[in-house]
């Protein structure tokens, strides 16, 4: 996007790397449709909802796009899966130049309200019983997002470890053969199960869990602490401070396209 008139709100060449992940627009059979307005206007856009967390009938008047429009287009980009390819694509820029550091993962997670309910939802433990979402992330030993989920509020933590792991595992670019396996995992004390310790073990990766009632947190906060600042950074977008959205899948593809943006903006920083 360079210094574009869009600039404003998208990462300065973050659209030269989503642009070729953008499917072909369609015309729609009955006419008009939003085959005339530029990609990078809806990317703009869809960014802009991410950020500003507003409502898409809110969408600023110098978009030139209706709320029907933006909205179509970021539910047809995310069934095309655009958000977890350009996550991927911006991984391999910092895993290339060898900016990832996976001497060790740090799994953390962090609930969101859930006003309008929806599939993979429940209780929240922390929020009088009303029901939420919480949302599962995996990091490298910078805080560097490299995969999230969505389990329903009521998950217990330890439930949502194994299906990061093996999908971090196997994350990986077959072109490279690069491959993201961490060499340790640190987790919360919620993890402390024997069994959980066995399959880490199993896939030979060093478990790092403080071991309820016998080590202290304060001891993991040395290396927990980056998984507390990746959640910051990710619930900074405001659109995942609340769940607006009911399909759990449009939900993950605001989360996936924060950690897209997020780990963008971490490797501009590293590398300038």
């Amino acid at each position: 996007m360079g210094r574009g008139m869009w600039s404003w709100i998208v990462p300065d060449g973050l659209w030269e790397i989503a642009r070729p992940l953008i499917p072909p627009s369609k015309v729609r059979p009955q006419g008009g449709g939003t085959q005339d307005t530029p990609d990078e206007t809806l990317f703009a856009a869809i960014i802009y909802v991410l950020v500003s967390g507003c409502a898409w009938r809110a969408l600023p008047p110098c978009f030139g796009i209706s709320k029907s429009t933006a909205h179509r287009r970021f539910l047809i980009w995310s069934r095309a899966g655009v958000w977890g390819r350009l996550h991927e694509e911006i991984l391999h820029r910092p895993g290339d130049a060898g900016l990832i550091d996976v001497s060790r993962a740090v799994l953390g997670s962090a609930h969101v309200r859930a006003g309008k309910g929806g599939d993979l939802t429940g209780p929240g433990p922390v929020d009088r019983g009303k029901p939420g979402s919480r949302m599962h992330v995996l990091s490298d030993a910078n805080g560097l997002p490299l995969l999230v989920g969505l389990p329903a509020a009521h998950t217990h933590d330890s439930q949502g470890l194994k299906p990061m792991v093996p999908g971090h595992q196997t994350r990986h670019d077959p072109h490279r053969g690069r491959n993201f396996k961490p060499q340790r995992l640190h987790a919360g004390k919620a993890c402390d199960i024997p069994e959980l310790r066995k399959w880490l073990r199993g896939k030979r990766i060093g478990v790092r869990i403080a071991r309820k009632g016998i080590e202290s947190s304060e001891r993991l906060g040395r290396r927990r602490w980056v998984i507390e600042r990746t959640m910051s950074w990710l619930t900074g977008y405001r659109r995942l401070n609340h769940r607006y959205e009911r399909p759990p899948r449009t939900c993950l593809a605001f989360l996936g396209l924060a950690a897209a943006v997020c780990c963008y903006k971490r490797l501009v920083r590293l590398t300038t």
